[in-house]
């Protein structure tokens, strides 16, 4: 396809080595949305060293029909490259169509790399359909532990959005035999009990508990 000046331009800006003309370049692309774009997008969204940068990338890609975008994001969770994988779910999260459900693997939810797991489960809890968040809460309940505190308190918040449902995935988990798990299980029991708990209030809460070797379960 020929590209016009102003497409080339726009290409030429969101490679530039200044990150605010990248910048400046993803928000004129959002701000005047043409297909000719996505693939430069998706592209600049693998590689983009920069996060705020990469935001703007994202926000100029929810900008275009989804019928263009999603596919294309779909196609990116393959990628060897962890960034790749990791922008193309936060885009699909903010995008926000179901129809990319089905690309939301158990692979991606456990994915090794830290960055593309927590994408992946704040992509899930947006896009579960109904009826499907007891089996998604029993695959991130598998993650329980995992990680900093960063982490851990994004599994919980990502638990959390699906309500009730983790319930018997969080009681189960507190009769494990890992301390680790338990605490993390007692503890996102809390937040969901209590969301005005604060994560380490509620994580030295239930480390204590585990420490007694009682469970944190409400009768």
């Amino acid at each position: 396809m020929r590209q016009d000046a102003d497409t080339v331009r726009a290409f030429r800006g969101l490679e530039h080595g200044d990150a605010s003309v990248r910048l400046r370049a993803a928000m004129a692309v959002g701000t005047a949305p043409d297909p000719r774009f996505v693939d430069k997008l998706i592209e600049r969204c693998a590689t983009e060293p920069e996060f705020y940068v990469r935001d703007m990338l994202t926000w100029a890609l929810t900008r275009h029909p989804a019928p263009t975008t999603v596919p294309k994001l779909i196609d990116e969770l393959g990628s060897e490259r962890a960034q790749a994988r990791s922008q193309a779910l936060h885009t699909l999260s903010k995008v926000g169509d179901r129809r990319a459900w089905p690309a939301i693997t158990r692979e991606l939810l456990t994915d090794a790399d830290d960055e593309v797991a927590r994408s992946a489960w704040r992509a899930a809890v947006v896009l579960v359909p109904e009826g499907e968040g007891p089996e998604l809460a029993a695959v991130l309940a598998s993650q329980l532990g995992r990680g900093e505190r960063a982490m851990r308190q994004s599994l919980s918040r990502a638990l959390i959005a699906l309500g009730e449902v983790i319930l018997p995935v969080l009681r189960a988990a507190q009769d494990g035999p890992e301390p680790r798990v338990r605490t993390h299980a007692i503890a996102t029991e809390r937040l969901l009990r209590d969301p005005d708990t604060d994560f380490e209030n509620a994580v030295e809460e239930a480390k204590r508990i585990v420490a007694l070797g009682a469970t944190g379960q409400e009768e």
